[in-house]
């Protein structure tokens, strides 16, 4: 089982043109068992593995957050490959990327920047749910904010302290930007999602 994720930048032709190089170092950033490409200019595919999905959509998401009144809108679809299809990732096919397309197709009807779509309705009902409710609060990232939750993902690892360092702000002014955009619940939530993975398929 594989996820997909079918993305594009909202409204790009009215943003800074920086948009389109927060998106190359955000895909360039992702870890080596993923494939990505970009199409069409603004639309963005990725293939990877399924438990990493919610990450990197956060991820990809303060990524493009930075940039002032820039979004992103993901179809995130998890499911089988079809063996045999291409390496491109643009030209394969599959489950994972039917159900991500489907749940792309979706999102401006639904009114929503992010959606999972899986074999499993009980799962999708529910991580949708959880989805809306991370999202009043991802919508509404500050580029700060943004700059901040993007620092934070790349150095797990780190304490605030050294993310301070990196980041060249103060440890309160971190503490102050995670807590602003609902940074631990959300992380609560990408945690969740591993785990109904492993439970359900």
């Amino acid at each position: 089982m594989i996820a997909v994720i079918t993305g594009d930048i909202i409204n790009s032709r009215e943003l800074p043109t920086q948009w389109i190089d927060k998106l190359k170092e955000a895909l360039s950033a992702l870890p080596k068992n993923s494939k990505w490409e970009i199409f069409r200019g603004d639309s963005f595919q990725i293939e990877l593995p399924t438990a990493t999905a919610l990450l990197t959509a956060i991820y990809i998401k303060a990524c493009i957050k930075t940039v002032k009144g820039a979004d992103v809108r993901m179809g995130i679809g998890l499911g089988k490959k079809q063996k045999g299809t291409s390496e491109k990732v643009t030209e394969a096919n599959g489950e994972a990327y039917i159900n991500s397309g489907e749940g792309f197709d979706t999102l401006k009807s639904n009114r929503v920047n992010l959606v999972i779509k899986s074999p499993s309705v009980a799962f999708d009902e529910d991580m949708n749910l959880y989805l809306k409710l991370a999202l009043i609060a991802m919508d509404s990232w500050s580029p700060i904010a943004s700059e901040v939750v993007k620092q934070t993902i790349e150095n797990q690892n780190e304490n605030q302290d050294k993310i301070a360092k990196i980041s060249g702000r103060s440890q309160s002014s971190i503490s102050e930007a995670l807590k602003r955009a609902h940074f631990s619940e959300i992380m609560e939530l990408e945690n969740k999602f591993r785990k109904l993975i492993v439970s359900t398929f």
